[in-house]
C-alpha cells in the first residue's frame, strides 16, 4: 500500500504520494501550513479515484472535466502528468518519464495507492 509523506522544507511543507516499494508516484506544491497540507492530501484521496484523463500529447486533444489527469510532454520531451481537482488547481505533478506508457502507468498507480494510503511524516 502506498503512503503520503509529509515533510518540511525550505519554504514551507510538502508531501509526496510513495507506492509500496517506496518509489515517489507525484509530488504536491509547497504548502505554508500543515493543515492547508493535510486538506491537499485529502483531495488527492478523494479525487485521484474519480478523475478523468486527458491525453496532451496527441494530436487531437479531447478535453476532460475535471477533476482530471493530464498527460503532457515537457520542454526536454519527457511525459508527465498532473492531477487537477474539480476548481482546476494542480493538487499533484509527477517526475519525467521517457516512455509513455510508464506515465500512463504512474497514473494508474496514484488511482491505485492514493484512496488508501497512510500519512506519515518524513
Amino acid at each position: 500500500m502506498g503512503k503520503f509523506v509529509v515533510r518540511t522544507v525550505a519554504t514551507g511543507i510538502k508531501f509526496d504520494l510513495k507506492a509500496s516499494n517506496g518509489q515517489v508516484i507525484a509530488a504536491s506544491e509547497v504548502y505554508t501550513s500543515e493543515t492547508s497540507c493535510l486538506k491537499g492530501i485529502e483531495s488527492v484521496k478523494k479525487n485521484s479515484a474519480i478523475a478523468n484523463f486527458e491525453d496532451q500529447t496527441v494530436e487531437e486533444i479531447v478535453s476532460a472535466v475535471n477533476p482530471k489527469f493530464e498527460m503532457y510532454k515537457d520542454k526536454n520531451g519527457e511525459y508527465r502528468f498532473r492531477l487537477k481537482a474539480r476548481n482546476g488547481e494542480i493538487i499533484v505533478t509527477s517526475e519525467g518519464y521517457t516512455a509513455k506508457a510508464s506515465c500512463e502507468n504512474g497514473i494508474e498507480s496514484v488511482r491505485k495507492n492514493a484512496p488508501e494510503a497512510e500519512i506519515v511524516k518524513g
